[in-house]
């Protein structure tokens, strides 16, 4: 297990470095002065000189790899460089958004693995009604684009019925049924989608494992369907559906720029959007940096599950 681990862990740092190198390269190769001249915009004194003092004064006027070492050995060390246009450090900037990214995305993915269990299991032990509904979901859910089913939470729950906010985020240390309020409509529209996926690999894995030999041997000794289910088929149907909810959470956090940007959520999503417009390339990389953590660890969390729940996984 341990160099099961050692080898996910050593991908993950592969997938960082390449990653952060590409979005790097793609977000300086412009050049220092071209950079400068977007930062400046339209001041009337942005001429050569004044730009090329510019492009010095942020460390521009560098070789791109020299630039990109130095970077990357701050990341290493917690310091993700300072903001082009406000300079205040970014590891500031984000330390105020993180919290909020981070509640729609676990709220989001709980409720996607509560609906997905619920819907999953369903649909392959009962069929009918339950079944329907899921199929019906999945269908929808890839014919209706995903801004759109936000629009509409927005319109019906929050201007129509008046259950929950429209726009806005409160903070849990501020009160914890505000928070619940704000963060609600937003996790169901990104889990709504994880749903239609998760539960659909769940319902065709449980269908698969309950007619496995071994599953007729346990009726035949008598044991209770609900402890097949939940005990014995559930766990070997796992798997699948827990690969699926990995790659759902790069969804997930691609999702969070749209949804943020509908409920005005100040997350890391919306962060990133206003900074990508400014040209403010040390914000738009410190997103990149912590997305990319948070997208390899949680693909290792699901190996190391997936190596737990089937044995055959680690040696492959």
């Amino acid at each position: 297990m341990i160099g099961y681990l050692a080898r996910r862990l050593a991908t993950g740092a592969f997938v960082f470095v390449a990653v952060t190198a590409l979005c790097f390269l793609l977000l300086y190769v412009r050049g220092g002065e071209a950079i400068a001249r977007s930062l400046l915009g339209s001041q009337s004194d942005a001429g050569p000189e004044f730009v090329a003092a510019k492009a010095e004064a942020l460390g521009l006027n560098r070789p791109i790899p020299e630039q990109y070492v130095d970077w990357f050995i701050g990341v290493i060390t917690g310091d993700l460089g300072r903001s082009f246009v406000s300079n205040v450090e970014v590891t500031a900037i984000m330390a105020t958004r993180i919290p909020i990214t981070l509640s729609l995305v676990a709220v989001s993915l709980l409720l996607t693995v509560i609906l997905s269990v619920a819907l999953g299991v369903g649909a392959a032990t009962r069929g009918g009604l339950v079944d329907r509904v899921l199929q019906l979901l999945a269908v929808a859910v890839r014919a209706i684009p995903g801004y759109w089913l936000a629009l509409v939470l927005v319109l019906v729950f929050a201007l129509g019925l008046r259950l929950f906010p429209a726009t806005g985020y409160v903070p849990i240390t501020t009160s914890f049924g505000g928070w619940l309020a704000s963060i609600f409509l937003p996790s169901i529209a990104i889990a709504i989608g994880n749903v239609a996926s998760v539960g659909t690999q769940l319902r065709g894995a449980m269908l698969d494992v309950l007619r496995q030999d071994y599953v007729r041997t346990l009726r035949s000794r008598g044991i209770s369907e609900r402890a097949i289910v939940f005990r014995h088929a559930l766990r070997n149907a796992a798997a699948p559906a827990f690969t699926v909810l990995s790659l759902e959470v790069i969804g997930t956090l691609g999702g969070a720029v749209i949804v943020e940007r509908i409920f005005a959520l100040p997350g890391l999503g919306n962060l990133a959007l206003t900074s990508g417009v400014l040209g403010d390339i040390p914000v738009v990389l410190g997103v990149v940096v912590f997305m990319v953590v948070v997208v390899v660890v949680v693909n290792v969390l699901v190996d190391i599950i997936n190596g737990l729940l089937t044995p055959k996984a680690r040696v492959g």
